[in-house]
């Protein structure tokens, strides 16, 4: 945790490592989350599943479907990235602005990114049994909860 006086080196700038860090594994993160648009629209065109009357040209199509379960498998994986991979960069991005040791910043960092990128795997392209989406699940979770934690602590003489 840094001290009342000013850092070395602002914490987010490019001269501090784990900011950099973080900026390397929150734009893959979000990298991939722009890729789950495509791989939803790429199901849609493979199994003609659309959901919207004008795009029935696009496919060739006739009716409107919803219940394709290659679509909604990747909808699914998409959703929980929205629900898990922005709270992940918003609490990453606070712990970082704390200060904290660079060595374990930076395994929090990608640890928890790495987690998220098997999570998608596991989900939308090749499925695997559980326990293993929840694990991943809770790894970045757990990362996210000592983040919190950590801010918390480093911000509570402030209120």
């Amino acid at each position: 945790m840094e001290t009342e006086s000013m850092p070395a080196a602002p914490l987010l700038s490019k001269s501090n490592s784990v900011f950099c860090c973080y900026l390397f594994w929150s734009s893959l993160l979000i990298l991939k989350m722009l890729c789950m648009s495509l791989l939803t629209a790429r199901q849609r065109i493979k199994t003609k599943t659309f959901a919207n009357p004008e795009d029935l040209r696009v496919g060739r199509c006739t009716d409107v479907r919803f219940n394709d379960p290659n679509v909604e498998r990747v909808r699914r994986a998409h959703r929980n990235d929205l629900e898990n991979v922005l709270p992940f960069l918003l609490m990453t991005l606070a712990y970082v602005a704390c200060g904290p040791h660079p060595l374990t910043a930076k395994l929090l960092i990608r640890i928890g990114a790495s987690a998220r990128l098997l999570h998608t795997i596991f989900y939308a392209v090749l499925p695997l049994p559980q326990p293993t989406r929840a694990i991943c699940f809770f790894i970045t979770f757990s990362i996210m909860c000592f983040e919190a934690v950590y801010v918390l602590i480093c911000s509570i003489k402030y209120i």
